[in-house]
């Protein structure tokens, strides 16, 4: 790379130990992580949570994953995939660092991912889960612990599917994340697709979709803006009064936590799918939303559970590896294993490395005490995995 990039790159980054002191050398017994993630503009709560959830289980291993010391790098790609690939190369050649995860936006992701892969390293995307990885093109160096976002749209789908919805108008921004989302509702409603809209990745202003929806007239909305989109976007349908003519169904990234919290009753009602509540009953998950709480004071968020799930699996199959951590092939075996307790319950990587994980319903409702809350109602999928592994080739890790 340039130097001249190098000091453009360098401007933008944020350098931390997640000992909490000075980087330290990389030493044996120390696994270096290049953290790029999205953490400033309307989307940045997503990386921060992201990165919360990944240092929280950090600090309870006191600095350790699997035995093995932690020395992050922390950086921000402004949601920007020219800058997520520029510090990829810096990351791998100048830090030299063993793994590479962080990752939220799917289009940022698909500049780092290639990068990671020729390099001969391993990336772990937390959050971002690009289709044209997950299939004939999937790489045995490449995991992914959330979803693909055809596989957390088309929850969507069979929710509405369930309650009974048959014409559907859908909204989403125009990039891959948004065309996949509306793929993956489309393939699992079953139902008829009366408009499909596509808005601007940067748009907060959805005054003439308000208006296209009220002419139209379908039986359900389904959109997917996350993030500050999504607030936007819920806050001018209940000003517009649409909540009250048209409901609307969405998956998690459209109405997480934090969402949550900004809108509000703004979202009474709502009907909402996804893979990871704050309510669900296992034992990892409960120390997880206690432990969140007591540490950084709010609620998390789907991508703040991701976070840990993906340190939690890391460390597992740091300690799996054991000294030979650093030799790729034996990590990428221990990573397959999946042997750590995800707050999601039952999880398993499928033969692409996606999750094969379960789909749940459910709904914003008064909290009774003045507040709203996210609650699960139904399982609507089990051990589901995705439609795109059949095409890879890797050899099954179930």
């Amino acid at each position: 790379m340039q130097l001249s990039k190098l000091k453009r790159v360098a401007a933008a980054i944020l350098v931390s130990s997640a000992l909490g002191g000075a980087i330290q050398a990389h030493a044996a017994d120390t696994v270096k992580i290049g953290f790029i993630t999205t953490l400033t503009g309307a989307a940045g709560y997503l990386g921060q949570d992201v990165r919360d959830g990944f240092d929280l289980a950090v600090k309870q291993g006191n600095g350790l994953l699997g035995g093995k010391k932690v020395d992050m790098v922390i950086a921000d790609d402004g949601l920007k995939p020219s800058t997520g690939r520029q510090l990829a190369d810096r990351f791998l050649y100048d830090e030299q660092v063993d793994i590479i995860t962080g990752m939220i936006f799917s289009n940022v992701a698909s500049a780092i991912i290639p990068e990671v892969i020729d390099a001969g390293k391993i990336v772990i995307s937390p959050n971002a889960g690009p289709t044209e990885f997950a299939g004939a093109n999937c790489n045995a160096n490449y995991f992914v612990m959330s979803w693909l976002t055809d596989s957390m749209q088309g929850s969507a789908g069979r929710n509405a599917r369930a309650l009974g919805f048959k014409r559907a108008m859908v909204l989403a921004p125009n990039f891959q994340a948004g065309k996949d989302a509306v793929k993956g509702f489309r393939r699992t409603f079953g139902g008829q697709i009366v408009d499909e809209v596509y808005t601007s990745l940067d748009q907060i202003d959805f005054a003439a979709e308000m208006a296209r929806i009220r002419s139209v007239k379908p039986d359900v909305v389904f959109q997917f803006h996350p993030g500050a989109l999504g607030i936007a976007f819920l806050r001018q349908y209940q000003q517009s009064g649409l909540l009250n003519e048209i409901p609307m169904v969405v998956a998690e990234p459209s109405m997480d936590h934090a969402i949550l919290r900004s809108l509000g009753g703004v979202a009474e009602g709502l009907n909402v799918s996804g893979s990871w509540n704050v309510d669900l009953d296992n034992e990892a998950n409960r120390r997880f939303v206690a432990a969140f709480e007591g540490e950084y004071r709010r609620t998390p968020t789907m991508y703040a559970a991701q976070g840990y799930d993906t340190a939690r699996a890391i460390g597992a199959a740091l300690s799996h590896a054991g000294v030979d951590f650093k030799d790729i092939r034996k990590f990428r075996s221990a990573m397959l294993r999946a042997d750590f307790p995800s707050v999601r319950g039952k999880f398993a990587f499928g033969k692409n490395q996606h999750p094969v994980q379960d789909w749940y319903a459910m709904r914003v409702e008064n909290d009774g005490n003045g507040g709203y809350r996210l609650v699960t109602k139904e399982k609507i999928a089990e051990m589901d995995g995705d439609v795109f592994a059949d095409e890879c080739k890797l050899e099954s890790a179930l």
